[in-house]
């Protein structure tokens, strides 16, 4: 099953407020809709295994996720720059994997590596 595969499949398990963030313009757009809800972007390295190992944990605990938010998913590997701009843009460094939390156009939280859940999202969202 190739990447685009699982992410398919991944939306039909429940996430389906998943987006591929591949424009620095989607940034505006982020901005924008965390105005009326909860958005998280994902910065995920697809040859790193603790990428992939987060990457699987919010995919398997997706059905506990709480409240209406809008997740988008960032390939470093193919669009950098864009991570580049997330990081001057909200104020966060630059880390892979990386949880970030847009509320009303602000970074309210962020996290990596191992930090990375669907209990530490519900946290920050409550």
């Amino acid at each position: 099953m190739g990447f685009l595969d699982r992410l398919r499949a991944s939306q039909s398990a429940g996430m389906s407020d998943w987006k591929m963030l591949d424009s620095i313009k989607q940034l505006d757009e982020i901005d924008a809709l965390s105005k009326e809800k909860t958005v998280v972007i994902f910065k995920h390295s697809t040859t790193c295994g603790i990428s992939a190992g987060a990457k699987n944990r919010l995919e398997s605990d997706w059905p506990k996720l709480e409240g209406d938010i809008a997740f988008y998913y960032l390939d470093l590997l193919s669009y950098r720059p864009i991570s580049n701009e997330i990081a001057s843009r909200y104020g966060v460094r630059h880390e892979s994997p990386q949880i970030i939390v847009i509320n009303n156009g602000n970074a309210v939280h962020d996290s990596s590596h191992h930090r990375i859940s669907v209990g530490d999202l519900n946290s920050a969202i409550a």
